[in-house]
């Protein structure tokens, strides 16, 4: 009997602030940042950054929110959605896994210096410490979605996902013209501004000092 097939999807995005620049320049690929996400509305979305929008250092597991969470800040966001199909199996340990860290967010933090290992091609995994595009490598591999076999998660991009031949487009473009968005909410919640990224000089006196 065939087993029934769920849909997870993937969301790829640039939000343009000076770590998203930083990061695309690491992996010279057009997007920075990669979520995993459960339904098309793009209503339950995780991720590994920024708890607080002014400050990328500050971050961590996160459950985003397109209308009220750090993209609002950042309105000329380009992204890119992807779907994957997965057995109910799949999904279901997809979904566990999610809620592991979920219940556990205060334990884990950003892997940085992660980031430095992708560069070198030398994986850097700390306990309890991930950067977005390993956090959901790390979570389709350890739920037995096997897309870049003996890869290191702690060496999967962004990239990694747009070019893998198992995920399907869906949209690609601003993120707040995606056609599934509550354009009601929207309007209520989206800052009449950009909120500027943490200048370059203070970003590298916190690293350094």
């Amino acid at each position: 009997m065939k087993e029934n097939k769920k849909t997870i999807y993937v969301l790829l995005t640039d939000t343009g602030t000076f770590l998203a620049r930083a990061i695309k320049w690491f992996t010279g690929a057009p997007y920075s940042h990669v979520s995993i996400v459960f339904d098309e509305k793009l209503d339950e979305i995780y991720s590994f950054g920024r708890k607080r929008p002014r400050n990328p250092l500050i971050a961590g597991f996160i459950k985003e929110d397109v209308y009220f969470g750090t993209y609002r800040y950042f309105r000329n966001t380009n992204c890119l959605l992807l779907k994957l199909d997965v057995t109910e199996n799949e999904y279901h340990k997809i979904r566990d896994k999610i809620r592991a860290f979920e219940n556990n967010k205060d334990l884990f933090s950003y892997n940085l210096i992660g980031l430095l290992g992708v560069l070198f091609s030398y994986p850097i995994a700390l306990n309890n410490a991930y950067f977005c595009s390993q956090f959901v490598a790390e979570v389709f591999k350890e739920s037995g979605v096997d897309l870049w076999g003996p890869l290191h998660s702690a060496l999967v991009t962004p990239n990694d996902f747009l070019l893998h031949p198992r995920f399907e487009y869906v949209y690609e473009g601003k993120l707040y013209d995606y056609p599934l968005l509550d354009e009601e909410i929207l309007s209520n919640t989206i800052v009449g501004h950009t909120l500027y990224d943490i200048k370059p000089i203070a970003f590298l006196k916190k690293i350094l000092l």
